[in-house]
Order: structure tokens, then C-alpha cells, then sequence
């Protein structure tokens, strides 16, 4: 470790048992525990004293400043020491900070976003890269981040999408586990390569209406269990050490003043007895509500929601002793909420160390390594989805290629929450393309277009550009920040300047392969049906223009399935495919040509289905079978499928296992993804999937909340996505 960590003021102070700790700090030194400040307002960062604006407006002292628990957005081995030393200068009882961020898909090697990790239907690698991220983050100083976000999401409206893994439970839960053993490992406090994480958003944000941030969320107790929670509580199974508050209300209350939602389920039912924070300035958004008069109100109702740190808001600050005084508040919920910080403090190492890790020459050998972006690399490989295509892909070195669009020579890869990632870093999927040609010099490029505006000059290059081209590769979609938080959009076509781009382009006649760099499943018009291949990148991350060029050329063959259902139209949002079967459904047996759900201008079905995608290879499914037509709670059945790759190369499919209760004491989804595998086949190459289904699996909860299965008929369906499968009947008996 770096000298500079071995500061006097690291061992200076008492070593205390943490109770001793709680007993001997001031009624406002446990209230500053409580708070959480952004970087400036800490001595020895690089901007301290550049607060403006409404940081300043929080109107916090000095001393609540030396007396803070955390800093929210700290990065960078040196700042963070320099950060750490001067606190513990100033903190009475060296009590050292917890240094917090937002490393969500990666911290300097930018893995894809969680949406496109989804899409590789791998936990193996989630895990992976939130190892490495939390690998670079540690030694860079961090011991906190806000993630993962497990938040089940169906509308693409939502800029967040791209921060989840997609729209199904089951999945979302293997991947919440996932990401919180990469970061956390086995054991936080021997483990200095590991960081604590931090599950968002609690809960049901993914269910904003009208897909618009920070908006109303309504749903059943019901609903709200069956689909939205089994991630969030997968996490914390674990042994995720924090929780953050949503910016949403749940049943009415806003989530971060939440008492039934916080206390009753997520303390007494579940047992969370870890570290409850804020969104950024969720507390005071109380007002904004309409649930709290005034910021003394906000800090009570949120204290009494069991609400440990306050992020970027001072309702704690100025109002709690007040409230302690006056008898609203009991003392003890600020010690148990003082007691949880400290405890996690101390699971870190930080009284024994309050660098832990972080060491800045350790940090230049670690961080964005040559191991650490072969791993970018791989995980991008298998994140991106082939949606399309037409006999143009793979391409071949010998042709000559016209790379054309706003993404052509972009790094604006990595997407949102890349903030410690570089784009300068990023190979241009130009430059990548450029790289697997015979004749280098043959391959033209040109813009084309803006992100969202057209140029007849920055055309007339393109056009020049795609003369001599064999094929033309179009290189779309969305800027980074049309996505992510904030980043909500009613209308989801691409611009319509890349989509006048698509449609001069194809006026020329040549063969025509799409990219899509974004952030949310698209309405795809104009591309879809206007190219010949269209190959789903999402914002792959550090490595992202290399491993879109191996797609590209065959060097690997995709493999990546969809985990969030692409629209036919924005009219249908939210579409998804473990939905309700309605009264009168379309195309049943005996169903009306009018009178039945569906849209008289559009189909029902998305335009692409949950679980589908293509590569270069073909697969027959042949032979499925079921073990039994009766299944009892004590028997497992066996559901077999033969799977052969008939195609010339190898290659790996996600075979997918679903189950319809047929007749429910409540109404039941059409489709529940229940399990699945990849395998991976030689050309000719044939291999029996075998899955066991047991009566665990098809239990549900019902109109009382209680978990269980009823007796009845089912259908177990396996095959390529939800929507091509193979049906196979079996009956509950109990």
C-alpha cells in the first residue's frame, strides 16, 4: 500500500467496541451519521468548496460536515485518502467515512449495460463483471455501490430499463444473487477486492406510469408481490448489506416515508437488518408529495419508515434533535440507525483501516487491465442480440464495407452510469470493422447524419462513401443520455434524422446491416422492415466496437436473447409476455372477428417476443416429452427436449422452459419462465436438455398473500423463446 495511507490519523484515536462508539458521541454528532454529503462538501477533494446552487441551499455546518457518515460520489485512490485524512483530522471519536457511488456496470472497464448482461442469459458472467467492477473500485477507494438495480421493468418508455436486467422475476432474481456475489464475494471484511452492495430501487419503481421517472407507481399487494419483490428479496438472500428507497409511492406512500413497506415487510418480515438509505433527496421530496407539511414532518415520517441515511437533504440535519426533544421521535431509532452505519464500518475494516484498500499504485496496475477488458469483451460478445437476418451477415474480409451513421466513429458506448469510464478508450466500431478487411484502404465511412439531425451535406458524403461499398453498415441510435435516469421518452423510434439516413440509404440498392447502440427496447419501423440485418448491440461498454465487429464477421456467433419483449408500436406499452389471457382473447377457438382484446390497427403480440433471438447457426427442437401427465408435491417431473444444431458452424442456444397454471384461484399469466439452459453444439451436433419441474415452482400467491399451488391442470412449454415452444400437458394432483 502507497505511503500516503499511513497516516498518523489513521491510528490516532481510541479504538472503541462500537457501542462504546454510540455511547460516547453527542446527540448531533449521531445525527450527522446519518447524512450523506456529495464530494465538494469534504476538505481534500479536488472541487471542495465548489457547492452552488442547491447544495448550498442545504445549509449545512461545518461541523455536520466532520461529523458525516458517508460521502456520496467518491472515486480515485488519492481523493479519497486525501478525503478520508482530513476527516479523520477533524472527527472527534476518527470515525472514518463510508466512501459511496454508483458503479453499476463497471467502474473504468465498462462491462454492457445490466439490460444487455441480461441478454446473455449468464449469471456466471453478471457475477464476473460485478467482480471486477468492485475489484476497481475498492483499490480506487469506494466501499459502497448503489447496486444492482433489480427492478422488474415492461415499459421502454422507462430511460431506466437499461439499468435492469428485463421483465421477468425469475430471471431478475438469478441475476440480483448474482450481482451481489460479485460484488460482495463471500467475505466482505477478509475480501479487500470486494465492496458492499446496495439493492434499488425498494420498490416497484420499475412500474412508473406512463414509463416517466419518478412517477406514480399503483398496484396490488398481490401484484406487488408476484412479480416486483422476488429480485429485491433474491438480493438480500444473498446477503445484500443495503437497501435503497425508491423515488416512487407504494399503495399511496411514498416509498422512502413508508412505514408498512419498510418496517413491517422489509425489517419484521423479511428480517433486513442492514442499511436503509435515500434516494437523492427522496426525504424532502416528501413535501413535493404531499405526505409532509414541511421538512421537520418529512425527517419524522422517514425516520418512523426506518430511513438510515439521508441522501442529499438535510431533513436530518435540522430537524431530528427537535423532534428527539419533543418527544415525536424516540432516541433509540437514531441509535439502532447509528448502530447499522457503524456496523458496516467495521464489516469493512475501517476502524482497523479507514483506506482499506485503496492504494494508488496498486490502483494504475488494476484498473481497465488487459485481463479486466478481455472480460468487457467477452460478456459484450454475448450481451448483444441479433434480431434480423437476411443472408447479408456474417460479412466477409474481402468485401468492401460503408460504415455510415452517428455511431460510425462514436465512443459513446459505454452508456449511462459509465461516469468513471472513458470514452477516449472505446475502439470505434469503424476502426473495428477497419481492422478485419483484406484491403483496409476499401472501407469508407462517413456520419451520415446527426444523433437527431439531418444534414444534406453530411448525406452527400455518405452517398459518396457507399458508391464503391459492397455492403453498407449503419451505425444508429440513441446518445447516452437519451436514456438512463431522466432519460424517458414517449415517442421510441430512433430519430427520425438516422431514420431518413435508413431510407436514402436503401434507395441505393446494396445490402444493408443495422446497428443499434441504445438503451431500451425500440419501436423498430423504418429499421426492421428496411434492412436487411439488424444486429441489437444496447450501449456495449468499453470493448464494445471489438465485439461488435467480431458479430459482425463471424468470428463469434451471437448468441444473445432478448430479456425485455421489443414493441410493434409504442401504443401497446406496457407489452410483456407473462400477461393475462383476458376474458375474450384473441384467437381463441371460438372468439369473435370484433369483440374480443386487441387493437384494431395493430397486433397484440410485440414485434419481438421475451427469450428470442437468432445467431449463424440453426437449431431443430425435436422429441419433447414430459415424465408423467401428473405431477404431486412429493414427485418431480422430467421435461426433455432434443435440441440439434443443423446449421455450418457451432454455436450456443438458450433453451427455455415455461408453465401456464391453467386455472387459478387467481388469474394466472399466459407464460412463467421457470428455467433454462445454453448448450452449445458442434454442426450436427445433438443434445437432450433435461429439465425438473417440481411443485415448488408452480406455486403463486394468492387473493390472501398466502404462497401456495392449487391442484389443476398445467402446461409446461419448452423451446427457443416464449413464443415458439412446445406444449406439454400435465395435471396437480394434492
Amino acid at each position: 500500500m502507497s505511503d500516503s495511507t499511513s497516516h498518523p490519523s489513521a491510528s490516532s484515536h481510541e479504538k472503541l467496541s462500537l457501542h462504546e462508539y454510540l455511547e460516547r458521541m453527542t446527540l448531533d454528532e449521531k445525527i450527522a451519521q446519518l447524512i450523506q454529503l456529495a464530494v465538494p462538501f469534504f476538505e481534500g477533494a479536488s472541487d471542495a468548496g465548489q457547492i452552488t446552487g442547491p447544495m448550498a441551499s442545504l445549509g449545512i455546518t461545518e461541523r455536520t460536515v466532520h461529523n458525516a457518515g458517508s460521502v456520496l460520489g467518491m472515486a480515485g485512490a488519492q481523493e479519497t485518502i486525501n478525503v478520508q485524512r482530513k476527516h479523520l483530522e477533524h472527527n472527534r471519536l476518527g470515525i472514518p467515512l463510508l466512501m459511496m457511488a454508483d458503479i453499476v456496470h463497471g467502474f473504468k472497464t465498462i462491462f454492457p449495460v445490466p439490460l444487455a448482461i441480461g441478454c446473455s442469459w449468464n449469471p456466471e458472467l453478471a457475477e464476473l463483471s460485478a467482480e471486477i467492477a468492485a475489484k476497481e473500485a475498492s483499490v480506487s477507494g469506494v466501499h459502497v455501490t448503489y447496486a444492482p438495480m433489480v427492478d422488474l421493468v415492461r415499459d421502454p418508455r422507462w430511460g431506466r430499463v437499461m439499468e435492469s436486467t428485463g421483465e421477468d422475476p425469475y430471471l431478475n432474481s438469478l441475476y440480483a444473487r448474482a450481482f451481489v456475489r460479485g460484488f460482495q464475494g463471500t467475505d466482505l471484511t477478509g475480501d479487500l477486492d470486494r465492496v458492499a452492495a446496495c439493492v434499488k430501487h425498494f420498490a416497484a419503481y420499475g412500474a412508473a406510469e406512463a414509463g416517466r421517472d419518478y412517477n406514480t407507481v399503483d398496484m396490488s399487494a398481490r401484484q406487488l408481490r408476484e412479480f416486483y419483490l422476488p429480485a429485491y428479496k433474491a438480493a438480500l438472500d444473498e446477503g445484500c448489506e443495503m437497501v435503497m428507497t425508491s423515488f416512487n409511492t407504494v399503495d399511496g406512500i411514498p416509498a422512502t416515508g413508508n412505514a408498512p413497506l419498510m418496517r413491517k415487510l422489509l425489517r419484521e418480515e423479511w428480517g433486513f437488518d442492514g442499511i436503509l438509505i435515500s434516494d437523492w433527496g427522496a426525504v424532502k421530496e416528501l413535501i413535493a408529495h404531499g405526505i409532509a407539511a414541511d421538512e421537520s414532518e418529512a425527517a419524522l415520517k422517514a425516520m418512523k419508515a426506518g430511513v438510515d441515511i439521508e441522501m442529499m437533504t438535510a431533513c436530518y440535519a435540522h430537524h431530528l434533535s427537535e423532534l428527539i426533544s419533543s418527544g415525536e421521535v424516540d432516541e433509540a431509532l437514531i441509535d439502532e440507525a447509528v448502530l447499522r452505519i457503524l456496523q458496516l464500518k467495521d464489516k469493512l475494516g475501517l476502524f482497523d483501516n479507514p483506506y482499506r484498500a485503496t492504494d494508488p499504485e496498486r490502483e494504475k496496475e488494476i484498473v481497465f487491465s488487459d485481463a479486466h477488458r478481455a472480460a468487457a469483451l467477452d460478456l459484450a460478445h454475448k450481451s448483444c442480440v441479433l434480431l434480423k437476418n437476411y443472408g447479408v451477415l456474417p460479412l466477409k474480409p474481402s468485401q468492401r464495407i460503408a460504415v455510415i451513421g452517428p455511431f460510425a466513429r462514436s465512443g459513446d458506448l459505454l452508456g449511462p452510469w459509465s461516469w468513471t469510464g472513458s470514452q477516449d478508450a472505446v475502439v470505434r466500431l469503424s476502426e473495428a470493422i477497419r481492422g478485419k478487411l483484406l484491403a483496409p484502404a476499401d472501407m469508407t465511412v462517413a456520419d451520415g447524419c446527426g444523433i437527431d439531425a439531418f444534414d444534406e451535406t453530411l448525406w452527400l458524403e455518405a452517398a459518396t462513401a457507399a458508391q464503391a461499398a459492397d455492403v453498407i453498415v449503419l451505425a444508429l441510435g440513441e446518445h447516452s443520455d437519451m436514456s438512463g435516469e431522466a432519460g424517458c421518452r414517449a415517442d421510441i423510434r430512433l430519430p427520425q434524422a438516422q431514420l431518413e439516413l435508413i431510407r436514402r440509404v436503401r434507395a441505393l440498392g446494396k445490402p444493408t446491416v443495422s446497428v443499434l447502440f441504445n438503451g431500451r427496447p425500440l419501436d423498430l419501423h423504418g429499421i426492421y422492415d428496411e434492412t436487411n440485418a439488424v444486429l441489437e448491440a444496447w450501449f456495449p461498454g468499453s470493448e464494445g466496437g471489438l465485439a461488435v465487429a467480431d458479430l459482425l464477421f463471424g468470428d463469434v456467433n451471437p448468441s444473445g436473447r432478448l430479456t425485455m419483449s421489443f414493441p410493434f408500436s409504442v401504443g401497446q406499452v406496457p407489452v410483456y409476455y407473462n400477461a393475462f389471457n383476458t376474458g375474450r382473447p384473441q384467437g381463441a377457438p371460438d372468439a369473435q372477428v370484433r369483440y374480443v382484446s386487441q387493437y384494431l390497427d395493430i397486433p397484440n403480440e410485440p414485434l419481438l417476443p421475451f427469450g428470442f433471438g437468432l445467431g449463424y447457426s440453426s437449431f431443430e427442437y425435436a422429441d419433447a416429452s414430459i415424465s408423467a401427465d401428473t405431477m404431486t408435491p412429493e414427485q418431480t417431473l422430467s421435461v426433455t427436449v432434443r435440441v440439434t444444431n443443423t446449421g455450418d458452424v457451432a454455436g450456443t442456444e438458450t433453451v427455455q422452459l415455461y408453465v401456464r397454471d391453467v386455472s387459478g384461484e387467481v388469474v394466472r399469466p399466459v407464460k412463467e419462465l421457470k428455467d433454462f439452459r445454453q448448450v452449445t453444439l458442434q454442426p450436427g451436433e445433438c443434445s437432450e436438455v433435461v429439465f425438473k419441474l417440481t411443485e415448488e415452482q408452480l406455486r403463486y400467491y394468492h387473493s390472501d398473500l398466502s404462497h401456495s399451488s392449487d391442484a389443476g391442470s398445467f402446461v409446461a412449454f419448452v423451446g427457443s423463446s416464449s413464443r415458439d415452444n412446445a406444449a406439454l400437458p400435465f395435471r396437480l394432483v394434492k
